[in-house]
């Protein structure tokens, strides 16, 4: 990725902070990087360098700043624009693939070989797939060393690390001190609920629209799985070595993350399920800018701002709903919903504060219960191995419903249907449509909620077309899909406004 000079260090002169993420600031004379909205004065032009990742400024040589935190910046808007295999590799690198699978196995999901992906991230964003994955590492083990009491050990292999001798030469590489250094300057705060619990803030571009967010998940939270409640939104969460629970609370200039895992390797994942679902990473000033200039939406947009697509933090639950949801109102899909659940057992809380090793045990009952989750805590969406087995009377929808979500389950159970962020876009559509009872509203939605697709427009929705005739636009699906084409790339974030306005 090219980085132009002049308007790089032109950003890093006026401390613009939307530009936080897209880019990293290294200066070569004191021998760190930064953010671009970095407080400290500006470096003199012969002194910096620009890099496109992190990890390409940790290559150079370069230690993280103590004092912006660049590790914490918002991710770069262009992995959640762009489709191809980069930006896939990116959105499956946060959510921990390498860590697990290893680099081929990353490389397998992708379809291509080790080799050739090497090669197109090193063009694009001068680090390869295990230096990416590595920087995440760093920022996770900083996170878990200065907000939890976790042994340093303990945290190397949460954090992924091979070796606790590892962890502490990459910590001491990136951040120039070493991991005990961290916790002593910055001091351990208390998790608020025990072992396992994780506080830490997640930074997004202003402006955001906290109200929109949350007013869209809660007409449409589940009893049990999620709930909205005093400005916060809280959810259960399947994640891939155990379960957990987040609490996000939206503020000025970050929302506030608590989160409860069952197991410390899965912070990275966690933390990236949270931010896809909030669209934290997205660059609002651009959508805004794109949509303002069409005057039937400027005025929306400017009384507004910086509104976001609620996404998932699980496809294949937003693809259930997606179908449940075909040709019924958001009640009415809710309820049968719903009920849905209720023919589940469905894993319990039983208390964290039972020890192994340092960890929290957070053990579960399995017990079918009439409302999921009520005054228990709250989990994940059930799996497509669990939904296999309801019977069909479980169901309480038509037949040909029925049988469309089975279908569904079944072919992301046997792995012939990729609903994960970095799942090819168009391939996934496609898919979705061989499928029976599926139609292109459905694969839209999907595509936009569950993919991250930024350029989804859905012109037979109902919402959509009461909202276009709201705002005096043609509510015509042919017409209004024509008309729309001046909304490019940011359709998607049209049909929010467009839903808002009906």
């Amino acid at each position: 990725m090219e980085l132009d000079f002049e308007r790089c260090y032109r950003a890093v002169d006026s401390r613009d902070q939307r530009f936080d993420g897209w880019f990293y600031t290294g200066v070569t004379s004191t021998g760190i990087y930064c953010r671009p909205s970095c407080p400290a004065m500006t470096p003199k032009r012969q002194n910096v360098r620009f890099f496109p990742s992190a990890a390409a400024a940790q290559g150079a040589g370069l230690r993280a700043c103590r004092r912006c935190r660049p590790d914490a910046a918002p991710g770069s808007p262009q992995w959640d624009v762009r489709g191809d295999v980069v930006g896939r590799a990116m959105r499956l690198i946060a959510d921990g693939v390498v860590d697990r699978d290893g680099v081929p196995g990353l490389a397998a999901r992708l379809g291509y070989t080790e080799r050739h992906l090497h090669r197109m991230l090193r063009a694009e964003l001068g680090a390869g797939p295990l230096a990416l994955a590595r920087a995440q590492r760093a920022q996770t083990a900083r996170t878990l060393v200065e907000t939890t009491g976790l042994g340093m050990a303990e945290i190397a292999f949460a954090a992924g690390f091979g070796s606790v001798r590892q962890f502490n030469e990459t910590v001491r590489e990136v951040y120039g001190v070493a991991p005990s250094e961290l916790r002593t300057a910055r001091g351990v705060r208390p998790a608020p609920a025990g072992a396992g619990t994780i506080t830490l803030r997640l930074a997004y571009r202003p402006p955001l629209h906290a109200a929109a967010l949350l007013d869209f998940l809660a007409l449409r939270a589940l009893p049990g799985v999620e709930e909205v409640r005093d400005g916060a939104y809280r959810r259960g969460l399947r994640l891939p070595h155990g379960t957990g629970e987040a609490t996000l609370t939206p503020t000025d200039g970050y929302v506030a993350a608590t989160l409860r895992l069952t197991d410390m390797r899965d912070l990275s994942p966690a933390v990236a399920r949270c931010r896809r679902l909030f669209d934290l990473d997205a660059d609002p000033a651009a959508v805004d800018d794109t949509l303002a200039a069409d005057p039937a939406l400027a005025g929306a947009v400017t009384a507004e701002p910086g509104v976001r697509v609620p996404r998932a933090v699980d496809g294949w639950e937003m693809a259930v709903r997606a179908i449940i949801g075909q040709q019924v109102s958001v009640t009415s899909a809710r309820t049968t919903l719903t009920r849905l659940l209720t023919h589940l057992p469905t894993p319990t809380p039983t208390g964290v504060d039972h020890e192994v090793d340092g960890c929290s045990d957070l053990r579960t009952t399995r017990q079918p219960h009439d409302q999921p989750g009520a005054g228990r805590g709250f989990r994940g969406f059930p799996s497509a191995a669990e939904v296999l087995g309801i019977s069909d009377s479980g169901f309480g929808m038509p037949g040909g419903r029925r049988e469309s979500i089975r279908a569904l389950a079944r072919a992301v159970a046997d792995g012939g249907l990729n609903l994960e962020p970095g799942g090819d876009r168009e391939e996934t559509r496609r898919r979705l449509t061989e499928l029976p009872g599926i139609g292109a509203w459905t694969a839209g939605y999907v595509a936009m909620r569950a993919l991250g697709d930024p350029d989804v427009l859905l012109p037979t929705d109902l919402g959509v077309r009461r909202g276009a005739a709201a705002l005096g636009l043609p509510d015509d699906p042919k017409t209004l899909d024509a008309y729309a084409d001046r909304w490019r790339p940011w359709r998607s974030y049209a049909v929010v406004r467009l839903w808002r306005a009906a």
